[in-house]
């Protein structure tokens, strides 16, 4: 369950809490101010549910506009398809509109902990090449570390950490 809170840019109208989009629509069109007037205008606010779509709503910049297909994306997609969205769009500056996939974003993900595990990871799957055993012991993984994060960058994502980079 998603709750989110919709708070009136008009201060003479009090907010509402709802957890789906017709629920938002349905209070939204009947809220009127102290004067009688429709309210129109709203911050949307993520109130409660799952960290990942916490994350999701504050890369994409919940609002009225793109609410529907906010809640569209948390009852459809998996966990790795918001977390590419949320690095996609909230860290490496592509733009999310109602179309928006997971698979639009060159973004290369790594459910590793730090710059040394994504070091280690690449020499064992031998992006440097047949590497002979008696030789592993001396790689120096901190300075590839330190070569990767260049290139890479490390965000906490639902209290995850992960190291990604950005096509």
């Amino acid at each position: 369950m998603t709750q989110l809170h919709a708070q009136p840019y008009d201060i003479s109208a009090t907010g509402f809490y709802f957890e789906t989009a017709e629920e938002y629509k349905t209070n939204a069109n009947a809220l009127l101010n102290e004067y009688g007037d429709p309210v129109e205008e709203f911050e949307i606010q993520f109130i409660d549910g799952d960290a990942i779509d916490c994350d999701l709503a504050k890369a994409i910049g919940l609002n009225q506009a793109n609410l529907a297909r906010f809640f569209e994306i948390v009852g459809e997609w998996e966990e790795w398809e918001k977390r590419q969205v949320i690095l996609a769009v909230g860290e490496c500056g592509y733009q999310f509109d109602d179309g928006t996939a997971p698979d639009d974003f060159d973004v290369d993900v790594y459910d590793v902990n730090n710059m040394r595990e994504l070091a280690e990871q690449f020499v064992e799957e031998g992006l440097f090449g047949d590497i002979p055993e008696r030789l592993q012991f001396y790689i120096d993984y901190d300075a590839i570390a330190r070569d990767l994060a260049v290139d890479y960058s490390e965000a906490v994502i639902a209290s995850s950490r992960v190291i990604y980079r950005c096509g």
